[in-house]
């Protein structure tokens, strides 16, 4: 990732049945780590009360076999957070544990509502108490409320007040619950394990460490409840009402390389879109080096395609986490230092294609490029396996200020001016598109051409609901 700066959401997972479901909650909370380095949570149910635990920091951080212990049961569910609405806080760790006239309930979501600040603002008028500043607090409010109580179709007309990019789980005393946006914004998975016990997680890789079968994605705008009668699927809203728009940009960045995301395998994809980069913008040079650990594989398909060799420019540190995650610019320049370092002798003296993922703010793509300029490349020629970000993400991507977007008001020589990079292509959005197997209009690329699956009226801050609150003070 180019900037550095842009955040992840989150990642879920969930399983029913199983004796050891707590520790393979652990398991799969730690095998998507990449979606979220905040803080991590587990709520577990057994016969008696639901039990929850979350802290921040790293799940291997969060948790330990004490805990895991006390937590052990059958059913757990569990959340590994960025936040993308509401301020890094223990308070906003989740699942969200609560309880209201139907009994206990536990809330994991990831995405992000473009409505949250409406619908809480309604809600605190009425004296709704909120003890958060996430929008996953909203959805438990409009679970309680009586009037939604009463429908016979409890959860789909709660979901039906959203709008937005959510995918969700839930337990309940009885059942667990999956559900997702009518767009598909965000992935979510089933998965069954040998003994039968139902599996739900954000992305495929979470299945393998734990050995679990991938059965099939949880649908746009379907509910999924599991118990002990078995699997029952409902609908937010009829199929037909809405066209899916799942995010490309798990494809090209978020997404484990392992993964399977929107019926295909990530890495592949990112591959086919390196491949199409270099037929898009070839040139004379002497090796393909990929900026880790993101465009490695869009750097594999460009070296494959265009016949020079792909060499590593830079040696990875495993112990300094991922710069984008870190809470602030400082901190994020400091680990990419930490983070990454050149190795001289691959680059010195050498003509070098650097394949990059995508570019945000480029400050950090900048530090980069000043690095391997003073390691000695004699000319670094830049290539992008995405189009330019031009636009903000109100859908659970973490820039939503076009103004610290580099590409929102430079042309692409401005932006090799400011990178220092001898020449820079960026992918087209056609050729972008061409490597993923559903129809175009199946994926929202809005980061890139402006177009919002859905109408978006003001721009959303990430810290929107701790304004409001600050200003009841004022």
């Amino acid at each position: 990732m180019g900037s550095a700066s842009v955040k992840h959401y989150c990642g879920l997972f969930g399983i029913y049945g199983h004796p050891d479901a707590v520790n393979l909650t652990y398991l799969g909370l730690f095998a998507q780590q990449h979606r979220g380095q905040e803080s991590a949570g587990i709520v577990s149910r057994n016969s008696g009360p639901m039990r929850r635990y979350a802290g921040m920091g790293l799940v291997t951080e969060v948790f330990n076999p004490q805990v895991l212990k006390e937590l052990r049961a059958p059913v757990a569910i569990g959340h590994v957070r960025y936040s993308t609405t509401g301020s890094c806080s223990s308070t906003n760790a989740q699942p969200l544990l609560v309880s209201y006239a139907r009994g206990q309930v536990a809330v994991a979501h990831n995405g992000n509502l473009i409505n949250a600040g409406l619908l809480r603002r309604e809600y605190e008028a009425h004296g709704a108490i909120f003890n958060t500043t996430s929008d996953t607090e909203v959805i438990v409010h409009l679970l309680a409320k009586p009037s939604h109580l009463e429908k016979d179709d409890h959860i789909a007309h709660v979901l039906r007040h959203l709008q937005g990019a959510y995918s969700l789980l839930f337990l309940f005393p009885d059942r667990m619950v999956a559900a997702r946006d009518p767009f598909g914004l965000r992935p979510l998975v089933l998965g069954r394990m040998d003994n039968g016990a139902v599996v739900v997680a954000s992305e495929t890789c979470a299945f393998d460490i734990i050995d679990a079968e991938f059965v099939r994605e949880v649908e746009p705008g379907e509910i999924v409840s599991i118990s002990p009668d078995g699997i029952h699927s409902s609908r937010i809203v009829p199929r037909e009402a809405f066209k899916p728009a799942h995010c490309i940009f798990e494809q090209i960045y978020f997404a484990s390389p392992a993964s399977n995301v929107f019926g295909q395998n990530v890495h592949q994809v990112r591959k086919a879109m390196g491949a199409q980069l270099a037929r898009e913008a070839p040139v004379d040079a002497d090796i393909v080096v990929p900026v880790p650990n993101c465009a490695r594989c869009a750097a594999i398909g460009y070296a494959q395609t265009s016949g020079i060799p792909y060499e590593r420019g830079f040696t990875t540190s495993h112990y300094a986490g991922r710069s984008f995650i870190m809470p602030d610019q400082n901190m994020r320049d400091l680990a990419v230092r930490v983070k990454l370092n050149v190795i001289k002798e691959n680059v010195a003296g050498r003509r070098l294609v650097v394949v990059e993922d995508s570019v945000v703010r480029g400050t950090t793509t900048r530090g980069k490029i000043g690095a391997l300029r003073k390691a000695g490349a004699k000319e670094i020629h830049l290539r992008v396996a995405s189009p330019p970000i031009r636009h903000g993400c109100y859908f659970g991507i973490d820039f939503p200020d076009p103004d610290e977007l580099i590409a929102n008001k430079r042309t692409v020589e401005e932006i090799r001016d400011y990178l220092g990079v001898d020449s820079l292509h960026y992918l087209s959005h056609e050729g972008m598109l061409s490597c993923v197997k559903r129809p175009p209009d199946h994926y929202c690329t809005a980061c890139f051409s402006g177009r919002y699956p859905m109408p978006v009226d003001q721009p959303i801050s990430k810290f929107a609901l701790e304004h409001d609150q600050l200003r009841m003070f004022e």
